[in-house]
């Protein structure tokens, strides 16, 4: 039971500042704003969903389609975590580019079809971006190189990427009133106390991903 607590974390704490829905919100009411709020509650439920089955996707078969190009674990495990590290320091860092990323996506999306592309760009790559993949594809390298995916971690890994999906129908759902309780102070701190933990997981798990190559290469040396 605790090593499938910490996996319910480590999905939530890797994945919940890259998928960042908190920062995505306002870009999510700016482009649904002339939605009644059933209305996008419903297309936030569709945009949930989505992120839902592609993080699934990515984390349970990602690990597969690697193998099938022969890239090992502790290689997929210290890139995914390099890529985890860069994605939380440059959070910690500058958060513009960011921002002007997405608000790029907006300038693409008319209100009227907004419905339409519940999947592209709302979901990909708004909510569910590169890195959010990179990173699913990274922590389901390292579970399987761990636990091999028992039936407990797998039922973790779920419970975490469940969660990670009502995040995201709550932050959008209910991103008219989410501004105003937060403001835009408290979403910085939210997503900057996220980041710093990123870039801790993402050393460890680079760490595990060297560590596995060099125990390798000691075992060739002998």
């Amino acid at each position: 039971m605790q090593e499938a607590a910490q996996t319910v974390l480590l999905v939530l704490v890797t994945l919940f500042p890259i998928v960042d829905p908190l920062g995505g919100s306002p870009f999510f009411l700016a482009m649904t704003r002339d939605y009644s709020p059933e209305g996008r509650r419903a297309l936030s439920w569709r945009i949930a969903m989505n992120s839902f089955f592609l993080l699934v996707a990515t984390y349970f078969v990602g690990t597969y389609v690697l193998a099938f190009f022969g890239i090992s674990l502790p290689v997929v495990q210290i890139g995914g975590g390099l890529i985890v590290i860069a994605t939380g320091w440059s959070l910690l860092k500058q958060r513009d580019d960011d921002k002007d990323e997405k608000q790029d996506v907006h300038k693409t999306v008319q209100p009227q079809d907004t419905n339409r592309r519940a999947f592209y760009p709302l979901t990909l790559p708004l909510t569910v971006g590169p890195a959010s993949i990179s990173a699913a594809i990274t922590l389901g390298a390292n579970a399987a190189h761990h636990h091999m995916y028992h039936p407990l971690t797998i039922l973790a890994a779920l419970i975490g990427l469940v969660l990670i999906a009502v995040s995201i129908l709550l932050c959008y759902g209910f991103a008219d009133r989410l501004a105003r309780i937060l403001g835009p102070t408290g979403m910085t701190v939210i997503t900057q106390l996220s980041s710093f933990l990123l870039v801790c997981i993402g050393v460890q798990i680079a760490w595990n991903g060297m560590k596995a190559l060099l125990e390798s290469l000691a075992l060739h040396i002998r």
